[in-house]
Formats: structure tokens, sequence, C-alpha cells
């Protein structure tokens, strides 16, 4: 794995507590805004691998705009050379598991042993439709079912009649590491078998209730007799002054909330995200950094590079702060 990225800032999780927490702080790709072509997404993924960014993140959808998250995966791993790759989410039931257990592999090898692999379930049936996948299908035990697969692949054993192996073989032994990307406690529970940590989503940025999900994921962990989970959470953003802002963030929301009636997307819109300026942003960073939280994955509302640049100062301002 590589070194810890300059966005690596450390507290005191509270006062009677003398463990330091370290937090990282991801950028996700604009992949669900529309009308990207190649040079966008480039520009995107080479200012994130220079910035103070620990890790480059996308998300999967079939029945929408955004790119195929497997041939990314392979543009990505050419386009960078440091920030750590991380799917958020890949819903393994959308693909056959061994074809995906080879594209992940590939992209493992291609980065230098740099990927991570976030897996959901996912949350619209129209994507399942789109593959010919079995609703049925949309559960835990079924996601699990498939990472087992992915996991003997991965460990060189043969799941086929072939006379090799399917390969190739990824760089990091046993695989990339897994998060599993849920908001709920019982998914949380169910995948402590299986999965290293957390990707999650905060849609209202409440710390506290963010907290509690940490607080399952720690003590489901411990009760497989398991390390520590990497708990990683992300939430929306669009940095600026003024209502134009918290509008980026809505009109960002009725898009890719596409499977949602209006009216409830326009409902939740005003406490969904966050919209502010630098030092805003920073103050919630602390505020999740406090509970433990070991990566933060923001999502970009808007494909426009300077909301980008914007936040990359910001952090490299935090920790210059930091470190004086």
């Amino acid at each position: 794995m590589p070194a810890r990225a300059d966005a690596t800032v450390r507290c005191a999780q509270s006062p009677d507590r003398a463990r330091i927490a370290v937090v990282q702080i991801g950028m996700t790709m604009p992949v669900m805004e529309p009308n990207l072509d190649a040079a966008t997404l480039q520009a995107w993924a080479q200012v994130i691998d220079g910035g103070p960014f620990s890790s480059l993140c996308w998300g999967e959808r079939i029945a929408f705009d955004n790119p195929d998250s497997l041939t990314l995966l392979g543009a990505l791993a050419a386009w960078t050379d440091r920030v750590r790759l991380v799917t958020t989410v890949v819903v393994p039931q959308l693909h056959d598991p061994v074809m995906l257990a080879k594209g992940l592999a590939t992209g493992d090898m291609l980065s230098g042993g740099r990927l991570t692999v976030g897996l959901g379930v996912g949350g619209r049936h129209e994507d399942y439709n789109a593959v010919g996948a079995d609703i049925a299908t949309q559960t835990m035990r079924a996601m699990a079912d498939s990472v087992a697969v992915m996991r003997r692949i991965w460990a060189g054993e043969k799941v086929t009649d072939s006379t090799l192996p399917v390969g190739p073989p990824p760089l990091q032994a046993g695989g990339p590491r897994l998060l599993v990307g849920t908001i709920g406690p019982k998914t949380v529970r169910s995948a402590a078998a299986w999965a290293d940590g957390l990707a999650g989503t905060t849609l209202d940025l409440d710390v506290d209730k963010q907290n509690e999900l940490f607080d399952v994921a720690r003590a489901a962990w411990a009760q497989a007799g398991k390390r520590s989970p990497h708990l990683a959470t992300s939430f929306w953003f669009a940095i600026g002054n003024g209502d134009e802002v918290r509008a980026q963030v809505h009109a960002h929301l009725l898009r890719y909330m596409n499977w949602i009636p209006a009216e409830y997307v326009d409902a939740m819109a005003p406490t969904t995200g966050w919209a502010g300026t630098e030092s805003e942003l920073l103050e919630v960073l602390r505020r999740f950094e406090a509970i433990g939280t070991d990566e933060i994955h923001l999502i970009p509302t808007s494909s426009d590079i300077d909301q980008l640049r914007r936040v990359a100062d910001a952090v490299k301002d935090w920790e210059s702060q930091r470190a004086s």
C-alpha cells in the first residue's frame, strides 16, 4: 500500500481518550455529472493524484450516463501514480462474479496494487433490470456469495474446469481490500464476515448517528475476531458562497436521484449533503475526525474542476496548520 497521503490529519478523539485518530480525505470523481469527456475525467484524476487526497473514488450505475466502472478503472490506473483507487460502490449482483474478479484483479495489477473495492447491493431495480439480473438477488447473502467466488479466484483457486485458474492474480495478496457500502446496522453486521470495513454515506451529516453505526461495526468486527474495521463515510459537497452552492447540491440530487419523485428530492435537498465555504467544510471534517472516522470520501456536485482545487487548497492549508 502507498504511504499515507498528505491529507492525513491527527487529533485526540475526546478529552478522556489518549488514542490519536487519523483521518484521511478522499475525493470522488464527478462521474454522475452530465456531458463528461475523457479530458475532464483525466484532469480530475491528475489533480486528485497530485493533491492532498488519500483516495480517488467513483461509483457505479447502469441505467445512467456515467462511465462504466471497470473501463474507468483501467484509465484511472494509467492516469494516476500515487492515490488509492476506491470503487464506491460496485454491485456484484450486476456482474458475473468470475468476470468481475478478473476485471478487478486486472485493475489492481495495472494500478500497482492501489485498488480498494467497495461493494453494495444497490438501491435501484432499474439497474438490475438493465442487465437482466434477478432482483431477488438484491440481498446481502447474494453479495456474500459473489465475494466468496472472487476471493477464491484471487487466492489462485480453480472455480471452473479450465486448465488454468482465472487470472491475472491481483498484485495485493489475496485481493484488494473490500469495503461494504451501507448506511444501516443490519448490513454492517452481516458484512463483518467478509468485509474489511465500511464505505458508507451520510445524507444529513449527523455525526452522532454516524458514530452509532461505527460502534456497530466495531462491535461486529470484534465479535468476528477481526481487526478493527476501516471506517469511511461520504457526503455530497458544493464549495462557495451564497445560495447558489446549495442550489448546486439540489440540482445534482435531482439528476442523480432520478428514480425518486422530484417532490421528495425537493423536500430532502435542503438538509442533504453540505454547501458552504472552505472554513465551514474544515469544521465539518473536524467533527467527523473527532468520532474516529478513518476516511471521508467527498462527493462533488459539479464537474467544475475549480471546486476540486478549492477543496485541495483548503485541505493543504489545514495540514500545514496541523504541522506547525
